[in-house]
């Protein structure tokens, strides 16, 4: 496969001066460098078509196991060091101040005929911003979301777009029915696209900091 790595955010804006994934108020950065877990036994489910070609890959890309190791976390590509970002927010109607990343982790951005994409997995891991969280998914939440995101590309909403779907081998341990009896689900990891992944929450954690410096430089790159 031919992927054209850009990384213009990653290489742009401050990086977490701390090697550590552990989950922690991050400061004076834009993002944390952090690697996916590696699945037990990945499978592809889908790929959307449509998704994929727009981005270059062929059909012949799409069912190697080059495909499959870079959009399960198994591989990262030379040159690429996976993230996950930082920002702030409001929950419930209350400012939880910083949010971040919990389960996603952009894995590298890439240009397609002057385009530019980031690509993200969620439900790869922890990161520093996963708080009590495992940082991963489940099948059944991200066969909703894949579906989703493409429902409302095709009602004309601007949202994310879903690259692929794969089964991660894993199993993950989850309260199905929020009543405290937990058991175990199947894994699952979905790529998402999309032109940036950039929030009104990464402007608002450094505005809530007085950090102008970052904001400045978060603004410009915008």
């Amino acid at each position: 496969m031919n992927i054209k790595i850009t990384n213009t955010f990653s290489n742009t804006l401050p990086a977490d001066k701390i090697n550590s994934n552990t989950p922690r108020q991050v400061v004076e950065a834009a993002f944390s460098f952090v690697n996916p877990v590696k699945p037990k036994n990945p499978i592809l489910i889908h790929a959307s078509n449509e998704v994929t070609h727009s981005l270059g890959f062929t059909s012949a890309d799409i069912t190697s196991k080059e495909f499959l190791n870079i959009f399960s976390g198994t591989t990262i590509l030379k040159d690429t060091k996976p993230y996950a970002m930082a920002y702030a927010g409001h929950q419930f109607g209350n400012w939880a101040g910083q949010l971040g990343d919990g389960r996603a982790i952009v894995l590298f951005e890439a240009t397609y005929n002057e385009i530019k994409t980031m690509f993200q997995l969620k439900g790869a891991g922890k990161t520093p911003y996963s708080r009590n969280g495992d940082g991963l998914a489940v099948l059944r939440s991200s066969i909703r979301e894949y579906l989703c995101s493409e429902a409302m590309h095709n009602l004309g909403i601007p949202t994310t777009r879903s690259l692929s779907l794969i089964l991660s081998g894993d199993h993950v341990l989850r309260d199905i029915l929020y009543n405290g009896n937990q058991d175990f689900e199947k894994g699952a990891i979905v790529c998402r696209t999309a032109p940036s992944f950039i929030r009104f929450g990464n402007f608002e954690l450094f505005a809530s900091r007085n950090d102008t410096k970052n904001l400045k430089l978060l603004t410009d790159y915008t």
